[in-house]
């Protein structure tokens, strides 16, 4: 999984103009209209294998613009597309547009995949829907800013990791509440929506997860280690942090905050620049 994640973020780092830039408020805009002016549009626009394979191949992406109840109030729909927005720029600041493109797009393929999978396979036409896809975003932000507070319906404060159990709950209702139906091929997609967070953020996940103490000792003592190792080689040089990516010091740039990543194996120095944008040492 690590692997898997160092790989995606060594691709957006040597194709940084890769991505679409605010991707979701594309989607947000459209999925608003269809909302508001589209309803007879959306029998047109439903992921339905045998139509794509009559020539219909549009519905490979229409889908992930089709609100999920229609009959939403739109006060209610408004503040649904309000959190996605805010969720997804808040994500896409932080790791880049090509790593937010990566993560969305490739949980909009995983859905495609396994809609088709079922209608080659079983002969079962599933009609995925985006919700689980765009929710699952948020137990990325989660992940990322775990003890962020927001207020919920604009005046009550929550922190975000107990919003992301509520969320959590919400999906292992909807799993339970298929199954009961009798649609047991419904009930796995909140598992496919959740594939591509697992690949990107599940390592950040298990951080957090794990205790304390099992969590820090092994990289603190390699990193105590690694920063008396770096302090004699750097003894003598006319600088005092020099920054692994791009080779800037604190002598060239005074005004430059540089700091160590504990996630990386060994004591590495980055920019500010860097600090959040590279890819972390073995």
């Amino acid at each position: 999984m690590r692997r898997l994640n160092r790989a995606i973020d060594k691709f957006c780092l040597k194709h940084r103009r890769f991505g679409i830039p605010r991707l979701m408020l594309y989607i947000i805009f459209v999925s608003a209209l269809v909302f508001l002016f589209g309803g007879q549009l959306i029998p047109v626009m439903e992921f339905r294998p045998a139509l794509i394979l009559r020539g219909e191949v549009w519905r490979l992406l229409t889908w992930v613009f089709v609100p999920v109840n229609r009959n939403t109030n739109i006060f209610f729909m408004a503040i649904t597309f309000y959190f996605y927005y805010f969720i997804s720029s808040t994500l896409e600041s932080e790791w880049g547009t090509a790593k937010f493109t990566v993560y969305y797009l490739s949980g909009v393929a995983l859905h495609i995949i396994y809609g088709l999978v079922m209608f080659f396979v079983l002969g079962r036409t599933i009609l995925i829907a985006p919700i689980y896809l765009n929710l699952s975003m948020f137990f990325a932000f989660a992940v990322l800013f775990p003890n962020n507070v927001v207020r919920l319906f604009f005046f009550i404060p929550i922190k975000i990791k107990w919003l992301a159990i509520f969320n959590a709950a919400f999906f292992g209702f909807s799993i339970v509440s298929e199954i009961i139906d009798g649609r047991m091929f419904m009930a796995i997609l909140p598992a496919v929506a959740l594939l591509n967070f697992f690949i990107i953020c599940g390592g950040d996940l298990l951080d957090h997860l794990r205790p304390v103490r099992a969590r820090a000792s092994p990289q603190t003592i390699n990193f105590q280690k690694e920063a008396k190792k770096v302090k004699r080689e750097q003894a003598g040089q006319p600088y005092r942090h020099k920054c692994a990516v791009c080779g800037k010091t604190d002598t060239q740039f005074p005004d430059m905050e540089f700091r160590y990543c504990s996630r990386c194996n060994g004591y590495h120095c980055f920019c500010s620049e860097h600090i959040n944008n590279h890819v972390h040492f073995d």
